[in-house]
């Protein structure tokens, strides 16, 4: 029994940790079709371009109702919540296109919601991306949500209103209003985006609005990826409760 346990575990930990270095790209599930997003800035709907011999992490989120992520040839199924970001990761090893399902019935077209995976050489992949690239990326389109939003009038530079400094957060522990820490991942950040109450970093008072209903899962992906790419950069102003 101890055999076969260790030689689930193992599996079980290969399977959940997304192995470093793995390209990433975000799906949104919604009534009722797949709507991907690459960090180049291309969109798909209902098919998912990706390199050969590539490890892809894959950020899941639904837009209206449960939703299931299931690619049977890679044998992955993922459910994909309301409210709740679930990030899946695969690896391409053979060329060719592979079925994509929603597993979990999602109304009355739940059955259309099908797509495909393409699986191409990694220069038919670049020549792909390049033939569709819009003119930003992903993040460069959370900066721009970002600033029509008005986020960037609290969190930007000296400004009038006290906000935590998003650069340098993605990824590191903060500190919060009455102890502890919470992660900065993506979740974090859309929790913040969305919920701001929830959790109040430390030295800071709740004074940000929700923008809950003000911006699309799609949106807010954007502005996910916008604050990620702020991780390797310094704060103009430091929260002196930071570890």
């Amino acid at each position: 029994m101890m055999g076969l346990f260790g030689w689930a575990a193992e599996l079980y930990f290969h399977e959940e940790r997304v192995p470093s270095g793995a390209m990433e790209l975000s799906a949104v599930g919604k009534q009722w079709m797949w709507k991907v997003q690459h960090p180049e800035g291309n969109r798909e709907i209902n098919e998912l371009h990706v390199p050969l011999g590539r490890d892809v992490k894959i950020t899941l989120a639904s837009q209206d109702v449960i939703h299931s992520f299931f690619l049977p040839a890679f044998r992955i199924k993922r459910d994909v919540i309301p409210g709740y970001y679930t990030t899946e990761w695969f690896r391409g090893t053979r060329l060719g296109e592979y079925h994509l399902f929603c597993a979990e019935y999602c109304g009355t077209k739940h059955s259309a919601m099908v797509g495909k995976v393409i699986v191409m050489a990694p220069a038919a992949y670049e020549q792909w991306l390049a033939a569709g690239r819009p003119d930003s990326t992903l993040s460069q389109a959370g900066e721009r949500r970002f600033r029509e939003l008005g986020c960037s009038g609290c969190h930007v530079g000296n400004s009038i209103v006290r906000a935590p400094p998003l650069e340098g957060i993605y990824g590191k522990p903060v500190p919060l209003e009455g102890g502890g820490f919470a992660l900065a991942d993506e979740g974090y950040l859309r929790d913040s985006i969305l919920l701001p109450n929830s959790k109040i970093v430390a030295g800071y008072q709740p004074l940000m609005p929700t923008f809950q209903g003000k911006v699309s899962e799609e949106e807010l992906l954007e502005l996910v990826a916008y604050i990620k790419s702020l991780a390797n950069k310094v704060p103009l102003r430091q929260n002196p409760l930071s570890p």
